[in-house]
């Protein structure tokens, strides 16, 4: 993961951007910075799209522990944009490619610089914002092929948030036995069943236990668990999910823990703790490609899953109601654009004709 640098400057001024600064927690504010210059072996992007991530989210609230971050702290990393600069020693990505960047941090901004290692190229033809959620398809793909799915599985996904609803489309590609989900909300759960879950279950509030609802299905478990949740806690419920030999993915539960994990019982069930984050860069290449391939062929879904855009100027407001817990926000996506800081978004409106490529991106 790398975080461009930026330099500081007082206020706004010819050559100079926004960027967004987290300095406590809870609060998100806009600074300003010259605009970077693309050095050797570096492109310049000019930033389109970012998604708020959960792991935003995590930071924003104050549940990341201390070696996971310092503040002044900036966040974004699903990123969507056009290439507008490029430095010495660069060879095949050009000015004028729209691209996806994967481990850079801190671009809720104008303008940011990174290793072109980051950047997958888009078609010109794509829908720019919906190539920031290109972003996460790689520990997704990593996931599903530790799962190992196959037709004789039931896999359980447990939360339906805009990582949960991919998951879902992905492990539904994998033809599973049974793919249920779980959710707090009916709304994400209608959504789910378009995506290839075959059974959904309300879960009445985040303190009930998973196998409290789905049991009576399933009193046996499930062959492959996957927390879809931020909360560290979630893990715990997920280990009581799981059938005898099954797999839990970590690609959730990446908050802070406040309850104990039987490891016996982790043991007495033979069940496999398995990470999602691809571990050779080999690999990450390989698979951000993959999953850029299936978003721009249609076999991954992401515009229903965006519920809310906000103009980068607004991003404190776009934070407080992604904070909530709502079935109506899924993805809120923030537009760094700032020529279209002209009231198109009022209270994070999608405006017709956003999920569409245009001229000016182009």
């Amino acid at each position: 993961m790398e975080v461009p640098e930026m330099e500081w400057v007082d206020q706004k001024e010819a050559g100079t951007q926004q960027v967004a600064v987290m300095e406590k927690i809870g609060t998100v504010d806009i600074k300003y910075a010259k605009i970077p210059h693309a050095k050797s072996g570096e492109i310049r992007v000019d930033v389109k799209w970012v998604g708020i991530c959960g792991s935003d989210l995590e930071v924003y609230r104050g549940a990341r522990t201390p070696e996971f971050l310092s503040y002044p702290m900036r966040l974004g990393h699903e990123v969507a944009g056009i290439v507008d600069e490029v430095g010495p020693d660069v060879v095949g990505i050009n000015v004028g490619d729209h691209v996806s960047l994967r481990y850079v941090w801190g671009a809720f901004a104008e303008y940011i610089t990174c290793d072109p290692f980051s950047a997958v190229v888009l078609p010109k033809e794509f829908p720019l914002m919906h190539g920031s959620l290109i972003e996460i398809t790689p520990t997704i793909q990593t996931g599903m092929e530790r799962a190992d799915i196959n037709q004789a599985k039931n896999v359980l996904i447990m939360g339906q948030g805009v990582s949960g609803l991919q998951l879902t489309q992905f492990a539904h590609l994998y033809s599973p036995r049974n793919l249920v989900v779980t959710d707090l909300f009916d709304e994400k759960l209608e959504i789910a069943k378009e995506f290839g879950a075959n059974k959904t279950y309300k879960i009445p509030s985040e303190d009930t236990p998973t196998m409290d609802v789905v049991g009576k299905d399933f009193p046996d478990g499930f062959d492959v668990v996957i927390p879809a949740r931020l909360e560290g806690d979630s893990v715990i419920d997920a280990l009581d999910c799981c059938a005898q030999d099954a797999r839990l993915i970590m690609y959730g539960g990446i908050g802070k823990t406040s309850k104990t994990i039987d490891f016996f019982k982790m043991h007495r069930r033979r069940v496999d703790i398995l990470t999602t984050e691809p571990k050779r860069d080999v690999d990450n290449h390989d698979l951000f490609r993959r999953g850029r391939d299936m978003v721009i062929n249609g076999l991954i879904n992401t515009e229903k899953t965006v519920t809310n855009i906000f103009p980068l100027s607004k991003i404190g407001e776009a934070f407080s109601l992604r904070n909530q817990t709502r079935g109506d926000v899924i993805h809120v996506m923030i537009d760094c654009d700032s020529t279209h800081d002209d009231g198109r978004y009022e209270n994070g409106n999608i405006p017709e004709g956003v999920n569409k490529a245009t001229s000016e991106d182009k």
